[in-house]
């Protein structure tokens, strides 16, 4: 009789049905907060990926202090008695909201400073946020038991749409938000939800929250600051990143892989991939002819040609000089970038429309990958990856890699890699030479001056010691002949050869040749 009165009590019916509404809140608050804490960290990451360089130690460091700092989060909630813990929930969804919604947008200013004040920022807050955000789970947990929920079945759900939250933005972040939004336009989205959090949170629970007006107002502000900033985030970043650079900025975009940014000052057009300078238009006529010319002067009757990267097209439009060539494949990462350089009327100047050119075949993908995949051999294999400033980069630089270029080579083919600076870089570029030689092909390194990088070196590689040096150019060129062709083979004693050891995916020694090199000029 006793259950039968309970279950059609119409008070204790209705309070059953509040409260299992209260709670189906807090569930859906912990997906949406566990997405927004993740995205914070990943912005700050790839940001700092982006600026600094050096993407695994930047990732690693930063996601090892976020967690450090999620911690201390969670053990100050001791501190927080259980009737207020409803209220502190929803002023952290506010505080983080705000602090990690314009971080990414703080971010880009400060680095329009200087470095060191972008890294004092970035690490205070990677800190301020992941403990704001190690405090939100702790309070959630404790409001649901107060309302009486089973503790088991209470800590299960909860863990559950942490976990889901998670893994919904880890997919959304690289695929959608990254390149759809931006950095800074990502942060203030999820700054957005994590107030909306806070609002509706406040709404339904506002009989039990004694201050419930001066807690909305201040979520109606927040919210309309972050929106404002959203509207306005394009433009604040534009001009922050014009900072950074000594030209104008034409053209910036993100993609999944990086951030390109196109300046140009009169007749002097530049491409900044992440930060770093990838070519100027005055002078890249140097260093492309170098990297493509001598092999395929070298090779006669050179048909079938591979380049690995050279997504801005400029490498291919050497190589399209030459008649006999049938097909030119080229394998890179980025298809934003390769669409850029194709579509864009400005930049496929640059390239003469190579990437539209016929006998061109662009494939998107990962080169180790796709060589693995592939079958068929190319008389010429031109490598014009970035260097190898980090591990995903070096393991392109690596011997089973090189092993694999080698598989595809043609009888009598050449290969020709960009190799770093041999005078900045000199135990970089020394390693990439043994690299080579430790996949089992014979080698001729060479050099350039290029004005914008300095001495610029690159690699032939083949399966046979012979590297007949072109007396002549059968094409039109703008920098090499004879003469210089001959010149760039010859090493002065401060860019002579070093004992160094080649590069294992295993150890990536090069990657540690190049920071240190990199780094000792830079003192």
């Amino acid at each position: 009789m006793f259950r039968q009165a309970y279950c059609y009590n119409p008070f204790l019916t209705k309070c059953l049905s509040e409260t299992m509404k209260l709670n189906r809140t807090l569930i859906i608050s912990v997906f949406i907060v566990a997405s927004c804490g993740l995205a914070y960290e990943l912005i700050m990451a790839a940001l700092a990926s982006y600026l600094l360089g050096d993407s695994i130690l930047q990732f690693s460091s930063i996601i090892g202090l976020y967690l450090f700092a999620m911690g201390i989060g969670a053990h100050l909630t001791k501190y927080i008695k259980d009737e207020d813990a409803l209220a502190r929930f929803i002023e952290i969804e506010l505080l983080v909201g705000i602090i990690g919604g314009v971080s990414a947008l703080a971010l880009f200013v400060a680095f329009g400073l200087s470095a060191a004040p972008f890294r004092t920022l970035l690490y205070a807050l990677v800190l301020t946020v992941g403990t704001v955000v190690g405090m939100e789970i702790p309070l959630v947990m404790r409001v649901l038991n107060q309302q009486q929920a089973d503790f088991k079945e209470l800590v299960s759900r909860v863990l559950t749409f942490d976990y889901l939250g998670a893994l919904a933005v880890s997919l959304l972040f690289p695929l959608v938000l990254a390149p759809k939004l931006g950095m800074a336009r990502s942060a203030l989205l999820f700054g957005l939800l994590n107030a909306a959090v806070a609002v509706l949170t406040a709404k339904m629970f506002k009989s039990q929250l004694p201050r419930y007006r001066a807690i909305q107002t201040r979520g109606v502000f927040v919210l309309l600051i972050l929106g404002l900033g959203f509207v306005y985030a394009n433009k604040i970043t534009f001009k922050a990143e014009q900072s950074y650079f000594s030209d104008p900025i034409v053209y910036e975009s993100h993609s999944p892989y990086q951030r390109l940014v196109v300046t140009r000052w009169k007749d002097d057009t530049r491409l900044y991939i992440n930060g770093n300078l990838q070519f100027s238009s005055r002078d890249e006529a140097r260093y492309h002819e170098a990297l493509v010319l001598p092999a395929m002067q070298m090779v006669p009757n050179a048909q079938n040609i591979l380049i690995l990267g050279g997504g801005d097209g400029l490498a291919a439009r050497e190589v399209l000089k030459y008649p006999q060539v049938k097909k030119v494949t080229l394998v890179d990462l980025d298809p934003h970038m390769t669409d850029t350089f194709k579509h864009s009327g400005e930049l496929s100047k640059l390239n003469n429309r190579s990437l539209s050119h016929p006998k061109m075949h662009i494939v998107n993908a990962d080169a180790a990958k796709w060589l693995e995949e592939t079958g068929g051999k190319f008389d010429v294999i031109i490598i014009d990856f970035p260097d190898p400033a980090n591990f995903s980069l070096g393991k392109l630089y690596s011997v089973p890699v090189y092993r694999l270029v080698a598989r595809h080579l043609a009888p009598n083919g050449l290969i020709s890699v960009q190799s770093t600076s041999p005078y900045f870089a000199p135990n970089a570029y020394w390693s990439i030479v043994a690299t080579l030689e430790a996949a089992g092909l014979y080698t001729a390194p060479y050099h350039v001056y290029v004005p914008s990088f300095g001495e610029w070196g690159f690699v032939l590689a083949g399966r046979e010691n012979h590297f007949p040096l072109p007396e002549k150019f059968d094409v039109a060129t703008r920098f090499l002949n004879g003469q210089t062709a001959a010149e760039m083979f010859r090493f002065p004693p401060d860019m002579a050869r070093r004992k160094v050891e080649p590069n294992f995916l295993n150890t990536q020694i090069l990657v540690s040749y190049f920071e240190q090199d990199w780094g000792n000029v830079m003192r």
